[in-house]
């Protein structure tokens, strides 16, 4: 068990800071019915989306310039590794059997 495994269990309170298994106790039995949520409408929903949204680090404009650059030469790097290895390939294969 390594230490970041440890560190959950004591977070859940499964094992004590040195190590030891806790004695498990009876989670307590729920006798009131829980209260039935209160339903929003589309109105109230709009505002709470567009409150979030604001909260968003939207990323500027040359920042989505770079990542549209890099993911663009990943692309094309990885396009042609692939047509090389299949030209080579199925070069290979047709050398193998004539």
């Amino acid at each position: 068990m390594n230490r970041e495994v440890k560190r959950m269990m004591q977070r859940q309170g499964q094992v004590g800071p040195d190590g030891s298994p806790v004695a498990r106790r009876e989670p307590a039995t729920r006798t009131a019915a829980r209260p039935a949520r209160e339903r929003i409408g589309a109105a109230e929903y709009t505002r709470q989306v567009r409150a979030e949204l604001r909260k968003v680090a939207w990323p500027t404009r040359s920042e989505v310039l770079n990542y549209w650059f890099i993911v663009l030469m990943a692309l094309v790097l990885l396009t042609g590794l692939i047509f090389g290895l299949d030209y080579v390939f199925g070069k290979a294969v047709i050398f193998l059997f004539q």
